[in-house]
């Protein structure tokens, strides 16, 4: 694993996005400092993610607290392998995300993939690695690498907050779709994780009326 942007590693990835494009810099004048969203790697990191998709913020700490709790207080692919699916459901997960819990669990035990130690592949070859497990998309992979492995150089173009806070930096009328968004990234290379995480403070603060779009 990385370890975690400092915040003078993140000021001056803003800042050098902000001068190679110019559309981005007023993203950049209007968002206030932010922390690299790091969060736990491994396999608790990865079924965490999974976990907590499509629910809200509260419904997803609900459940993951009972998750743990079940689990007897240690997420491990051992640990989740001993529960069958209905044992999985009966902690308050989903039929398919119990299933997918299992699948990542038996990538890591039959070899498959090695989530304790992806640090050796590269971004497209981790993401590879990650997607060829059912239940694992790839905005899904490129939020762990980003999130749970803190690399600098991955872009979620799948992400819908992503691409509506692209259209206002663009002054376009339609949101560039996940093909449109990865091009659109290329310029924010080799910061493009820095990039997300600024349109995402972006992003918040002007739905929550902090910043005037």
């Amino acid at each position: 694993m990385n370890p975690v942007p400092t915040p003078d590693q993140i000021a001056a990835a803003r800042q050098a996005l902000a001068a190679a494009d110019p559309t981005l810099a007023r993203a950049h004048a209007h968002t206030p400092v932010f922390e690299w969203r790091a969060r736990p790697g491994g396999y608790e990191g990865l079924f965490r993610m999974i976990v907590e998709q499509q629910v809200s913020v509260a419904s997803a700490a609900a459940i993951w607290a009972r998750t743990v709790a079940g689990l007897g207080g240690v997420v491990t692919p051992q640990a989740v392998l001993a529960l069958d699916i209905e044992g999985l459901r009966a902690l308050g997960l989903s039929r398919p995300k119990a299933s997918y819990g299992r699948e990542i669990a038996l990538a890591q035990v039959e070899g498959r993939i090695d989530l304790t130690h992806m640090a050796a592949l590269s971004d497209e070859d981790a993401i590879a690695a990650l997607t060829a497990i059912k239940g694992v998309g790839r905005w899904t992979a490129e939020t762990y690498l980003m999130f749970c492995e803190n690399r600098l150089d991955v872009f979620p173009g799948a992400d819908i907050a992503l691409q509506e806070a692209m259209r206002w930096a663009d002054g376009v009328e339609a949101r560039p779709n996940e093909k449109q968004a990865y091009v659109r990234a290329e310029i924010w290379r080799p910061h493009r994780a820095v990039a997300a995480h600024l349109l995402w403070g972006w992003y918040g603060g002007v739905r929550r009326g902090e910043i005037a779009l």
